[in-house]
């Protein structure tokens, strides 16, 4: 067969088509019927006219140009701020990034995509220069990681700040004690990091050299050539093979299937775990051999079913192509944004704080240079000043906080009620207790994409679950009576119109019109039977062919959609089975075993546009023609007969959360059939608005069909996905469901689901093409309160380009925002507009590969590992098995992280500031003398071994127990404030400091006038007893490891008294003092440490059990 293609020049017109629809993920089937129909809503000059226009409260203000409105237009309010005042604000900012912004698009600006022609099996024959077929997903390259590594750290003042004070050492006049003591918790920090980054690139390496190395079969004229993925070039003739994965945006040539069809898997490029069947081009399936190449050129139109595009697996048979798009110009790339590196709120919060505590620091050391009088070198002091005191902004902070977030995520990997959990960002645990807005895909993620036929409405009768046994019945009686009257000869493949006189009017004319429905669903898809050789034989998927042993255990369904393979699976379940389909013909198996063969006449494929799908048939025994259709109900109805059932039982089932479609036939004569495909074809031959002639024809057809019955298929949702979303909107989360489904869809499930609640009102955005309409439309949505909001993807693309700011602030007051017809870029752009709008914490979850722009946007994203592939959740930052398992992670890891964090991130602040604090009364005491209280490993060893393993035993702590967090989701709602880290909570743990560091000091020179040479031993045993009990008081429930922490701690540091006595002397150089260790083992010693201890403990252990009791928080509450 590879030998078999003549190698032409051919005018690719799939590549121009596809050049026009590269920023559209779904590709429009045309602008429909009636679409150039003047809007009701054209105003004269409309773009001058609604720049000075607010968006108004009612449509009379709209018109008579009112001025009671309550958004200005943005360009008025900035217009306002263009100031000093918005300058110093803002302005700086805005203009700087305008210059990178246009530095960047100078740098890299985007080649204008034009129609291309491809030389078939000549790429270098092509004149313009394509990119690399490589996939490339590495943050860094060997020259930028170090720097790029270094910049994300130091990007941040506290490591910043650290490098400086570092660095400062090297200055012999600056130098306060060991270089160690410096750059030792720095030099670790970086190592841990610039370790973590390798390791995931190098990981991400072996990916991309993974998938880039696949090799692939190259049809050339020498005949077959492997050549690898990221070598494969624009014009090239590539085999893929069955369960290969295709390499690049291709057209479809030929197939090894005689039919010249085949099918693909595009779960990991729009998330739909359902086969797409492809056509090849016909004039290229046809050619006979190689060597007849004296045929004239041959002009053939190409449409989407003609590509295959990359990152999407071929299902069925081998399947030939010609490269049209490469590397970064391939569809699934350019819906692909690129990932951000994430930083926690936390972090940031963090980050301020630091901040503030360097001024703190910068004003005590120019008080304290100031009280000396500016004598002799007063810079050189002010310098040493800040060194002494740079122990406010503690380094242990990052390693410690880093260290918990480690900690974190190993908690929930460990998690048995969250099994299959990864966490893949260990830097953003706290993010999962932050968030406001949860934003979800809607197929896997909420719903099983299992469908499941629940109902089947004929107008007077509606059969259940529970009853199909009838339907069944109906169905056999129909073709039992069928063959008695044909009476041995195979004429007769429809039951009789007229009625037997024995059987009862109704019954017959219920079992006719059941036949009837059965049969229409049964033929009115396009499902294809694809059947599983045994195993042991090929492995190799066969089609099904009439001489066939259709057995019904190897047989499986694949269509385009997952609602037309519940159908159809329906049909066989009640007796008439699908066996075989191809492009002309399919064949019916009756619950007798005789198979009927229909010829496909024509096929009108699914639209957005027409909501509906049709067929033509010829039943091959009776030669009857039958136009059967079956869409949504707003499409259906203007085309049925008159009816007064439809509308209302449509509304009933999908209130009930079913996906509804209405059958209908219309029965056709062979010249009514000859004149619409003569006027059909020559529409599709059509070069100017083919889509438009083409659905005016097929629209001629449509008129006064029979309406036959309603279905209902419910879309199983996920396990417990009710209680979940429940829980989620009573912790304060507002959720929106961004979906590339249709609207009707999305809509059942947004109610089946009680994403909206059954009393909600939900308001359907209208199709809005230009600015007049968005503005009446969003006038309309104002007045409404409290009610949900659905949109499609491209009214919502005309409201962002003219109302951006209006329609978020409207569809953020929505309790539940559900949008549909959503690309994967469109969903980005959605989580970018809330996080600018609201400055909210947004977190995305979904599980296609269409999700993964989305995920990567959002700051915190969790992919679900499901039946669509493993790209969402590679690409996000967690990764769990089930919808369910999210409420766990927020409620209880999300929450424990974040308060965790926040306790241990002050505490480590309040370990720092209490020795400045102590520091600063000891220079006051010696007239100002910029010499260090302690000595080189005493501060190191305060920092880590003497209370470094109970301060950081706070990440085992918790306020109230998982079940209860669970339980009251209301306690999320209180963390979203962010009351656990703020200048309120950071401003007290700094008074406390003051106040122990205070009474340690004042209290070691006061009570130890007379053994004033040990005030350094005195003073540091306070401190370290000071902290080990200020860990006590913090911690809320108790865990054995924090016990063993707290007396671990204790026992280093008396154990350590005897080793390390050249340190305890007061500033060595000036004392040269050495512990005694007869003085330490006195009682005076021991109830004088104690005193001072219990002075800088107990008012806060007092306060603490105050402030419990008269205004306790709200865990307090459920905890007791």
């Amino acid at each position: 067969m590879a030998d078999q293609i003549p190698l032409y020049p051919v005018r690719s017109a799939a590549a121009a088509a596809a050049n026009r629809k590269r920023a559209v993920y779904y590709s429009a089937a045309g602008p429909g019927p009636g679409a150039d129909r003047h809007s009701r809503y054209q105003l004269e000059d409309e773009s001058a006219h609604l720049d000075e226009m607010p968006l108004m409260m009612s449509e009379e203000g709209f018109e008579n140009e009112e001025s009671d409105y309550h958004t200005l237009p943005r360009a008025r309010i900035m217009q306002r701020k263009r100031g000093l005042e918005w300058f110093v604000c803002d302005g700086w900012k805005f203009l700087c990034t305008s210059c990178c912004d246009w530095l960047v698009n100078i740098c890299q600006r985007k080649k204008e995509l034009k129609a291309r022609t491809v030389w078939l099996g000549c790429p270098e024959k092509c004149e313009e220069k394509h990119p690399r077929n490589s996939i490339k997903n590495q943050k860094y390259n060997v020259f930028t990681f170090i720097p790029g590594v270094l910049y994300e750290q130091f990007k941040f003042f506290l490591n910043l700040y650290f490098l400086v004070i570092s660095c400062s050492q090297f200055v012999p006049a600056l130098k306060i004690g060991y270089l160690y003591t410096y750059w030792a918790p720095l030099g670790f920090v970086l190592a841990v990091t610039m370790t973590r980054e390798a390791i995931d690139e190098f990981r991400r390496f072996q990916r991309d050299k993974e998938v880039n190395s696949q090799l692939y079969s190259k049809l050339t004229v020498r005949g077959k050539v492997q050549v690898k993925s990221s070598d494969i070039q624009v014009g090239d003739l590539i085999i893929v093979e069955k369960n290969q994965r295709i390499p690049s945006d291709m057209v479809f040539l030929r197939t090894s299937d005689k039919a010249g069809s085949c099918f693909i898997r595009t779960d990991q490029l729009d998330g739909e775990t359902d086969w797409k069947l492809k056509v090849a081009v016909s004039c290229t399936q046809r050619l006979p051999a190689l060597g007849e190449d004296s045929d004239p050129p041959v002009h053939e139109s190409l449409s989407i079913e003609n590509t295959l595009w990359a990152s999407t697996v071929v299902a069925s048979g081998t399947v030939i192509g010609v490269v049209i798009y490469t590397g970064k110009e391939t569809r699934s790339v350019m819906n692909t944004s690129n990932p951000k590196n994430k930083v926690g709120l936390l972090d940031l919060e963090l980050n301020r704080l630091t901040k503030a505590l360097f001024l703190a620091l910068v004003a005590l050391s120019v008080v304290m240079v100031t009280l000396q009088g500016f004598v002799g070198p007063w810079y050189r002091n002010l310098f040493r000043f800040l060194l002494l005191f740079s122990y406010i902004i503690p380094i242990s902070l990052r390693v410690n906080l880093d260290m918990g977030k480690a900690v974190y995520g190993w908690m929930m990997m460990k998690d048995e009620n969250i099994p299959g959990t990864v966490v893949r960002t260990s830097t953003i645990p706290e993010e999962l207790g932050r968030l406001v807005y949860l934003l979800t895909d809607k197929t896997g993620t909420l719903t099983q994409n299992e469908m499941v036929f629940k109902r089947l409405h004929l107008g007077t009768v509606s059969y259940g679950a529970d009853t199909m046994d009838e339907i069944q019945s109906h169905v056999r009686d129909s073709y039992s009576q069928m063959q008695s009257q044909a009476g041995g000869n195979n004429t007769g493949s429809t039951p009789p119109r007229k009625a037997q006189s024995s059987a009862p009017k109704v019954r017959k004319s219920v079992s006719s019109r059941i036949h009837e429905a059965v049969k229409a669903i049964v033929l009115c898809h396009n499902v294809t039977p694809v059947y599983e050789s045994r195993a042991g034989v090929t492995g190799e998927t066969e089609f099904a062919e009439a001489d066939q042993d259709f057995s019904d255990e190897n047989r499986t369904y694949q269509a385009s959609s997952p609602d037309e393979v519940a159908l159809v699976q329906w049909t066989e379940s009640v007796g008439l089975t699908l066996v075989s389909r191809d492009l002309t013909s399919m064949q019916l198996k009756t619950p007798s075993g005789q198979v009927l063969s229909f010829c496909i006449l024509q096929l009108f494929p699914f639209t957005s546009e027409s909501k509906r799908m049709g067929i033509i048939v010829r039943d091959e025994s009776t030669a009857e023609i039958t136009f059967y259709m079956k869409g949504a109900d707003v499409a259906m109805s203007p085309i049925v007969q008159y009816n007064d059932w439809l509308e209302e039982e449509c509304g009933n089932m999908a209130r009930e959360g079913l996906r509804t479609l209405v059958v209908a036939k219309k029965a056709l004569t062979e010249e009514q059939y000859q004149d619409f495909e003569s006027r059909y074809t020559q529409a599709k031959l059509s070069m100017h608005d083919r889509s438009l002639k083409v659905a005016a024809v097929v629209e001629s057809l449509e008129r006064e069909m029979e309406l036959l019955c309603l279905t209902g298929v419910e879309d199983q949702l996920q396990a417990d996905v009710r209680p979940t979303l429940e829980m989620l909107r009573n912790a304060g989360i507002k959720i929106w469901m961004l979906t590339g489904d249709k609207l009707e869809t999305a809509t059942c499930i947004a109610k089946s689901s009680h994403l909206v609640s059954r009393t909600q009102d939900i308001h359907i955005f209208r199709q809005v093409t230009n600015r007049g309409e968005a503005h009446l439309e969003l006038n309309a949505f104002r007045r409404k309160h409290d009610c949900a909001l659905v949109i499609s993807g491209d009214s919502l693309e005309v409201c962002l380009k003219y109302y951006e700011h209006e329609f978020v602030e409207l569809a953020c007051q929505c309790p539940a925002v559900v949008c549909c017809r959503c690309s994967p870029t469109q969903k980005a752009h959605i989580v970018t507009l809330l996080q600018q709008h609201t400055g909210r914490r947004t977190c995305a979850i979904g599980d296609g590969g269409n999700d993964v722009s989305m995920i990567q946007a959002a700051d915190c994203g969790i992919g679900i590992e499901g039946k669509e592939g493993k790209q969402a959740s590679l690409a996000a930052d967690f990764s769990i098995r089930q919808f369910r398992h999210i409420g766990r992670l927020l409620m209880v890891h999300g929450r424990n992280s974040y308060k965790r964090s926040a306790a241990l991130g002050q505490f480590v602040m309040h370990r720092g500031l209490i020795i400045s604090t102590m520091q600063a009364v000891f220079s006051s005491v010696f007239y100002f003398a910029s010499v260090p209280l302690y000595q080189g490993f005493l501060m190191v060893g305060y920092a880590t071994i003497y209370t470094m393993f109970p301060v950081f035993s706070l990440v085992l702590d918790q306020d109230v127990k998982p079940e209860m967090a669970m339980l009251y989701p209301e306690l999320y709602k209180d963390l979203t404030k962010g009351r656990s880290l703020s200048f309120k909570t950071f401003l007290i743990w700094v008074l406390i400091s003051i106040y122990q560091g205070g009474i340690l000091m004042y209290g070691a020179l006061v009570l130890f006038e007379s053994e004033f040479v040990h005030v350094v031993a005195i003073s540091f045993t306070a401190l370290i007893l000071t902290e080990l009990l200020m860990v006590a008081l913090t911690v809320r429930t108790w865990h054995w490891l924090m016990v063993v922490a707290e007396f671990l701690s204790l026992g280093c540091y008396v154990s350590s008294l005897a080793f390390l006595n050249e340190y305890f002397g007061i500033g060595r150089v000036s004392f040269g003092a050495f512990l005694d260790v007869a003085f330490i083992t006195t009682v005076a010693f021991l109830w004088k440490v104690s005193a001072i201890t219990v002075v800088s403990c107990l008012p806060l252990y007092v306060l603490k059990y105050l402030r419990r009791k008269l205004s306790p928080p709200s865990y307090c509450k459920l905890a007791s």
